[in-house]
């Protein structure tokens, strides 16, 4: 099957894993024009995935909790505000850090953080369990990307639903950072040596995308049916916008 094939059977493209100038420090465009790109790129909806209190976010660390969930969530509301706009579905999530090493958040509102502060201090454990707790999913990000804010390696198996197996960044021909495809190979092998879910996302800093993403056969409708199908292992595609692979990552 070619890409057009596979886009006919799976024609429902979501971006996973998305940054805004709000909420991310490293991120070059604000949630308006993150979604309008991505509108016209051809995905149905996005996450927006912002670096949260443990990770390189925008947002002062010194606010109060209620202060910060408000400055924080900017960058999903203009997207959303947006995505209403222009027929792009946009769903909130968040990546968070511990010392270099990160998790993307799926399934949960904004609302739902700002009612749990203590995520600000959690571990890793305790925020498997409070995310759990809120029915939301737990995915490991590019865990064996090398770079010089990660200081070691460090998994978790026991403490996530599921793995990032593809990261565009890492294999697309138009990434020009953290660009090595065996990060996403030994994410693929760690994920299938633990019976840990798959995910795809471009990890997506500027409006010069790439098309990574996870395509499904029907459209979502929200957060946590995205959540729901990836637990129940409805059919779905991964993609870092060049190359389609399957749930278990296994390259088409």
């Amino acid at each position: 099957m070619t890409q057009r094939d596979y886009r006919e059977k799976y024609p429902y493209l979501y971006e996973t894993h998305l940054h805004t100038m709000e909420g991310s420090a490293c991120a070059k465009n604000s949630g308006a024009e993150m979604a309008r790109a991505c509108r016209d790129a051809g995905y149905t909806g996005i996450f927006v995935t912002d670096h949260n209190w443990g990770g390189n976010t925008a947002v002062s660390r010194q606010l109060s909790w209620k202060k910060f969930v408000e400055r924080f969530r900017r960058g999903y509301d203009a997207a959303k505000e947006m995505g209403d706009k222009i027929g792009l579905d946009v769903f909130f999530g968040w990546e968070a850090g511990y010392q270099g090493t990160e998790f993307l958040i799926y399934g949960l509102s904004p609302e739902w953080m700002l009612a749990h502060p203590q995520l600000r201090g959690a571990s890793v454990e305790e925020q498997f369990a409070l995310v759990h707790e809120g029915g939301g999913l737990i995915i490991h990000a590019h865990p064996f990307r090398e770079e010089y804010y990660i200081p070691r390696i460090r998994l978790f198996p026991e403490f996530v639903d599921g793995v990032e197996g593809i990261n565009a960044t890492h294999s697309s021909s138009l990434s020009r950072a953290h660009n090595e495809p065996l990060y996403d190979e030994k994410a693929i092998a760690y994920g299938r040596t633990h019976g840990l879910l798959l995910t795809a996302g471009s990890d997506i800093h500027t409006v010069r995308l790439f098309g990574g993403g996870m395509a499904f056969t029907r459209r979502l409708k929200d957060g946590m049916d995205f959540t729901d199908a990836v637990r129940k292992q409805e059919p779905y595609l991964l993609t870092n916008g060049e190359t389609w692979y399957d749930m278990a990552g296994n390259r088409l």
